[in-house]
């Protein structure tokens, strides 16, 4: 049985051409008229990648900062000792610690969205993997989020750092941005994303690297962006 759709969705449609491939431009010239919560909604990107995942030298993993930041407060936990410990307060880390952090983790308290390790500590996060990797937690040098840079990584993750992976279907998913933004922050906020995943993409990939590319809020049907466009922003 096909699922009904809500009024409130019918409107938002209407305002799409489900047929057309908008240019980047007429997508973010658009995407403010899909507003419709009574909260500030994100916009997200969500990217279709011709890759295949299940081979390690097509996994696409990485992260980048946004230069308007994604305009939500990000909490962030730094596993250090010493003077990394210090160094990652001073930063203005959430909360910063070793064996009881693990123990909070293990209790099932989550009070971050992030999570940054020195190397050294690594050792110790293996304790709670099973926890925080399923959640996408788990520090990864990739991500910059595994480092003895602590200061930076914490300023990265306050100031707008976004993390990407690709899913088992070669999707790519990320909010940058909210729709109380200027439109002109919004479209330098996703050139840069998009940049960086066609700098990420893997040799193995052979043929058109982007196969699908669209814009959404979050309580708002997508706008597809034509993929060729997409794979020009360098």
């Amino acid at each position: 049985m096909a699922k009904k759709v809500s009024k409130r969705t019918t409107k938002l449609l209407e305002k799409i051409d489900g047929a057309k491939l908008y240019s980047v431009d007429e997508a973010f010239g658009l995407i403010g008229d899909l507003k419709s919560a009574k909260f500030d909604e994100t916009v997200e990107v969500a990217l279709n990648l011709n890759v295949d995942p299940r081979h390690a030298d097509q996994m696409i993993r990485g992260s980048v900062v946004l230069p308007h930041g994604t305009g939500k407060t990000v909490r962030v936990a730094v596993f250090a000792k010493g003077e990394k410990a210090d160094e990652a307060k001073k930063a203005g880390a959430d909360i910063v610690g070793t064996d009881e952090l693990i123990e909070m983790i293990q209790s099932g308290s989550l009070p971050f969205d992030i999570v940054i390790s020195t190397p050294d500590m690594m050792g110790v996060l293996g304790k709670v993997a099973r926890i925080l990797g399923p959640k996408g937690l788990m520090p990864n040098p990739k991500t910059g989020t595994v480092t003895m840079d602590v200061t930076r990584a914490v300023n990265d993750a306050k100031g707008g750092q976004v993390n990407f992976r690709v899913d088992k279907k070669g999707n790519i998913h990320a909010g940058i941005g909210k729709i109380s933004f200027d439109e002109s922050k919004l479209k330098e906020n996703f050139k840069t994303f998009v940049n960086k995943i066609n700098k990420s993409k893997p040799a193995a990939a052979k043929g058109k690297y982007v196969i699908n590319a669209a814009i959404s809020l979050t309580m708002s049907p997508s706008i597809t962006i034509n993929p060729a466009e997409v794979m020009d922003i360098r």
